[in-house]
């Protein structure tokens, strides 16, 4: 039977922002607050620490683990005589930098067509960095949507051909092509679920899709006590257009 235990996590925002330490995160573990309820380290202990002992060893996901914490280190500059630390990396930069870690040169690029402007230029820079970009578009082959078995009242433009996209195909010849890392720019939601799962190589997101607020969906997050209210006061209903 599954275990059914709550976990909520994001309570632990307002000790962050009170004292600026949570249970799991402090310089002394001795004087941290004390863990929250519904906290995943005192529910699910056993996962918790069955789970680290997979990045011990020697496998491929061990291997992830320890190059994704280097790298978390490496975007960070210290400063001198003071225990605060400064950003210096961008996304794109951490991306090279996992990728030249893991000595990964092919990278497979699953772009939407929304965005075909924004992956020329992830290409051209990761050329310039020595590395091996394949790119694939979500609507290569331009088989209609019509062939899903949607209505035309489905399409953005009832009554024209459009094209339906297909992350199967994107992951497949990514997976022929031999990319040792595919990166989603872009994906519709459900469509990078789907490149995910047929992905032979590991993926990572560089673009979130949100039409709205130019692909940065935590505008609507911090949004909240004004443009976005309407998230918590009205429900979204997809049955409606």
């Amino acid at each position: 039977m599954a275990d059914e235990t709550p976990v909520s996590c994001s309570k632990c925002s307002a000790v962050w922002q009170k004292c600026g330490v949570t249970n799991c995160w402090s310089g002394d573990p001795e004087t941290a607050p004390p863990k929250p309820g519904n906290c995943p380290s005192e529910a699910y202990t056993d996962i918790i620490h069955s789970s680290f002992n997979e990045y011990k060893g020697d496998s491929e996901d061990a291997r992830l683990a320890r190059v994704a914490a280097r790298v978390e280190g490496l975007c960070y500059q210290k400063v001198e005589g003071s225990d605060a630390v400064n950003a210096r990396w961008t996304r794109v930069e951490d991306t090279i930098a996992f990728a030249r870690l893991m000595g990964w040169k092919k990278i497979g690029i699953a772009t939407c067509i929304g965005l075909l402007d924004e992956t020329e230029r992830l290409v051209a820079i990761l050329k310039a960095q020595g590395l091996e970009p394949q790119s694939v578009c979500c609507k290569a082959g331009s088989i209609d949507k019509k062939e899903l078995g949607l209505a035309e009242s489905d399409k953005v433009r009832p009554g024209t051909f459009e094209p339906a996209c297909n992350p199967i195909a994107q992951a497949e010849i990514c997976n022929r092509l031999g990319c040792e890392m595919n990166i989603v720019v872009g994906l519709c939601i459900g469509h990078d679920m789907l490149f995910s799962k047929y992905s032979k190589a590991p993926v990572t997101t560089l673009v979130v899709k949100d039409r709205v607020t130019g692909h940065n969906p935590a505008a609507a997050l911090y949004g909240q006590n004004f443009y976005y209210k309407r998230l918590q006061k009205q429900p979204v209903l997809p049955d409606e257009k």
